[in-house]
């Protein structure tokens, strides 16, 4: 009777409004690559729905569902054996119901974990990770006006920073603070992200943290230098310089590079290899070094029909050099996802890799590198950039 009294349980505390969120673990499912699944409430145009995240290796996907619907996706799920475990957390207690070897579910209640949201919208009114906009230097940074509304004209670009901590948040979240943090911005630009992460991770995280941004352009850096002295945020610092000639006396726990074009990704990525990054997030950009080898070799396989026009060849190479990109990095130790970063309106849409440091065994870097090279063979890549200067 464990189930019907989990579910049961499930759908009381949905009615008396006392749910707070739910995740499915122990996958014995038919996808592969699926790791877990968590539910939480939203509201979507004034009706309450059940959004479900389903986290995999490399990804997230999250979909939404009427409460009735997705209930019945959470039993199928738990019914069938799917997820092992499942677990509640309401306002009074958490709910484990968990199955055993022998298929048999049993039910357990512990002391309540989690706080209830205030806000669960999913439209209009979703929480900005970096807090309320009347900030010095997003004023400074032509984002704001005086009063601290954002500028018409400037609604992309503070999207897109809000956009860029939301996707950073848990990763920045799992870091360790007993020491103060490293960060390098790799072609920081004008600097808006680079001041919204350290904002973040200074004000909202509470983790004291030292931030450079490397940038070639001297106008830029002496401006961002500038307004972080005006707005007191006096472990930001910005520097001259190129990707490739970085020097770091330390190890870094941050690497961070966006919209570097082509191989200047795979500087940055080797910079964050080479001083132990915990944490390695790249957007890359114009990815010509693996495309210019696709059409000098003009590899015959199942898949070169796909490629005969300019157009699909284009984005056939942008996931095969971001692929490969994430496959080095997984040789190193990283775990790694991938996920859609939203530019702001003059960019398009860019792959985001966000990799965490971990443990890797070396029969698992063998099959990863056996990977690698039947990859290239089969596409007809000779050396992939990355894979150069990382001496692989």
């Amino acid at each position: 009777m464990a189930l019907p009294s989990f579910f049961e349980k499930l759908n009381n505390s949905i009615e008396q409004d006392h749910f707070i969120k739910l995740s499915l673990g122990d996958y014995h499912g038919p996808e592969k690559e699926l790791k877990q699944v968590y539910v939480k409430l939203v509201s979507i145009k004034r009706e309450i729905n059940l959004s479900f995240t389903f986290r995999y290796k490399t990804r997230d996907i999250t979909k939404n569902y009427a409460i009735k619907e997705g209930v019945q996706r959470i039993a199928d799920f738990l019914n069938t054996g799917q997820f092992k475990i499942g677990t509640l957390f309401t306002v009074e207690a958490n709910f484990i119901c968990q199955q055993n070897k022998k298929g048999v579910w049993a039910e357990r209640k512990e002391k309540p974990t989690a706080k209830k949201p205030e806000e669960r919208s999913h439209d209009v009114q979703k929480q900005r990770k970096i807090g309320e906009s009347n900030k010095s230097y997003l004023h400074a940074l032509r984002l704001t006006d005086e009063k601290g509304e954002v500028y018409k004209a400037a609604q992309d670009k503070w999207k897109q920073i809000n956009h860029y901590i939301e996707l950073l948040s848990s990763s920045l979240n799992t870091l360790q603070s007993d020491h103060v943090l490293k960060v390098v911005d790799m072609g920081a630009g004008k600097g808006y992200l680079t001041f919204a992460l350290y904002d973040y991770l200074t004000n909202e995280l509470k983790k004291e943290s030292k931030v450079e941004g490397i940038e070639y352009r001297q106008d830029l850096v002496e401006l961002c230098n500038g307004i972080a002295k005006d707005t007191g945020f006096n472990s930001l610092h910005f520097s001259q310089g190129t990707i490739d000639a970085y020097v770091s006396e330390d190890e870094l726990d941050i690497l961070i590079a966006l919209h570097a074009c082509d191989t200047a990704t795979d500087d940055a990525i080797f910079k964050g290899i080479q001083y132990n990054a915990k944490l390695i997030v790249v957007a890359p950009c114009c990815h010509k070094q693996v495309r210019r080898e696709l059409e000098r070799v003009k590899k015959k396989n199942e898949l070169d029909f796909m490629t005969r026009h300019g157009v699909f060849l284009e984005r056939h190479a942008e996931m095969l050099t971001d692929s490969i990109r994430a496959l080095i990095l997984e040789y190193y130790g990283y775990q790694t996802k991938v996920m859609q970063f939203i530019s702001d309106a003059h960019t398009p849409k860019n792959v985001m890799i966000v990799a965490e440091k971990k443990e890797i065994s070396s029969l698992k870097k063998q099959e990863i590198l056996n990977k690698l090279h039947s990859t290239k063979a089969y596409f007809g890549i000779n050396k992939h950039y990355l894979e150069k200067i990382c001496g692989l």
